[in-house]
């Protein structure tokens, strides 16, 4: 499935960059390093800079560019929480260890906000989010939600909005009631991943682009990690590909299908207009099975996702797949001009829950199965704490059993399709 690319696709967030993307060097001959992660994106990327923080000789290989895939240009929307939500990871560790995991997350909510200030750049960060339902039975989702973030997960920060009240943050007709999260937030992905890179780099980190993994070995040393022009010689490997694990490392593959992700950012729109559609600025998501996303960008465009294939592929013609989508929760947009229209592949685990874990010295994060801004830097901190010395958090992780996909490579994407098929017809009646 994977196809190097020396240049990022041209969605809203790589075409309005406002300088030229950092072209990192390809690696040539032998390199040796204390910690090789292979994959810049966010897990990737949030793992290296907290280890070379920690005075630890870290070397990141990227097959494209950094942020080239999900990280660059995902929703940006930083929510608190797992794709999965809580109910399989309670039935996984209980109550007790599932609060400290969603402590893990409040944390990576706190430092989402300070992380770009302590080091000095800027990601469009915008605090508040909403969780909303579309069909009235779906309602009791959120109050439940909302019952259990207070009474079992310690957490207060939300706010139950009912259908009088839901004009006053979202100018649509579509939505019976949302919570609100005073916490989570909405951001530039890719502004974020080109911020911790130079960061990396400031702290003695090596990144190296179009450098693709051909496999690794294990010696009595460490590993031995192939590209085509070069080779890493490290005590510890990381593998942070998460849909693009392809064939490096069958038994993770197999644990994850990649699903076909798409999204459009419309033209600008005059600003009273674009603050008269989300009058607090929160960026939103709702709680149907495929679930439509959305928020404003500091230019006044609408940000907009809200299809998937679960056979891989982007439709041919992503701006008029989507535009329905946009039109059914604002009809007043009809006809709006799209200006950037774009898709990529997320990494989906069985039960949509974190596969997060190690095995000796070889580490791995994948399975956020769409929803990773902020779950990729709270299992960043579960890896590199590992690797430091404590491995209270990494243990949550890998006691949750995420199981591989039924039926082998040619059978899993039918199969995943056409149970997908059945939930999608249940987000219609």
């Amino acid at each position: 499935m994977f196809k190097q690319s020396a240049q990022h696709i041209a969605s809203y967030y790589a075409q309005t960059y406002p300088t030229r993307i950092p072209l990192r060097p390809t690696l040539q001959g032998r390199h040796d390093t204390d910690i090789l992660i292979v994959g810049a994106g966010f897990s990737g990327l949030h793992t290296a800079l907290r280890l070379t923080m920690a005075g630890k000789r870290v070397t990141l290989l990227e097959a494209s560019r950094v942020a080239w895939a999900a990280s660059g240009r995902n929703g940006g929307q930083a929510l608190l929480g797992w794709s999965c939500d809580m109910p399989p990871l309670e039935k996984a560790l209980g109550v007790e260890r599932t609060r400290r995991l969603w402590d893990s997350m409040c944390w990576a909510a706190d430092e989402m906000r300070e992380l770009p200030q302590r080091h000095g750049f800027d990601i469009d960060y915008r605090l508040g989010s909403l969780w909303t339902a579309v069909l009235p039975r779906r309602v009791k989702m959120l109050e439940e939600a909302l019952h259990d973030a207070e009474t079992k997960w310690g957490y207060d920060a939300l706010r139950l909005i009912g259908r009088d009240e839901l004009p006053q943050w979202i100018d649509s007709p579509r939505y019976q009631a949302a919570l609100y999260d005073a916490k989570g937030a909405h951001l530039n992905p890719l502004k974020l991943a080109q911020g911790l890179a130079s960061n990396i780099e400031a702290a003695g980190g090596h990144i190296f682009e179009q450098s693709q993994v051909l496999g690794y070995q294990q010696t009595g040393n460490g590993y031995v990690t192939r590209t085509e022009h070069g080779e890493v010689h490290s005590q510890i490997l990381v593998l942070a590909c998460n849909a693009y694990i392809d064939r490096l490392d069958p038994d993770l593959s197999r644990r994850l299908l990649p699903v076909g992700s798409y999204q459009v950012a419309t033209a600008p729109l005059e600003a009273d207009f674009a603050k008269s559609l989300l009058p607090r600025n929160s960026c939103v998501i709702d709680n149907q099975f495929v679930p439509d996303y959305f928020r404003l960008t500091p230019d006044n465009r609408l940000l907009f996702g809200g299809g998937c294939t679960y056979l891989g592929g982007i439709p041919k013609d992503v701006a008029s797949a989507t535009r329905p989508y946009l039109e059914r929760v604002f009809p007043q947009l009809a006809g709006v001009a799209i200006d950037y229209a774009w898709g990529g592949h997320i990494d989906c685990s069985i039960q949509r829950t974190p596969d997060i874990g190690r095995d000796g010295e070889r580490y791995w994060l994948q399975g956020f199965s769409g929803h990773g801004v902020l779950p990729t830097l709270a299992g960043a901190r579960a890896v590199s704490d590992a690797i430091l010395g404590n491995d209270d958090l990494l243990a949550l992780y890998q006691g949750i059993d995420n199981g591989r996909f039924p039926g082998g490579d040619l059978m899993a994407a039918p199969l995943e399709a056409a149970a997908k098929a059945w939930y999608r017809l249940r987000d219609h009646v």
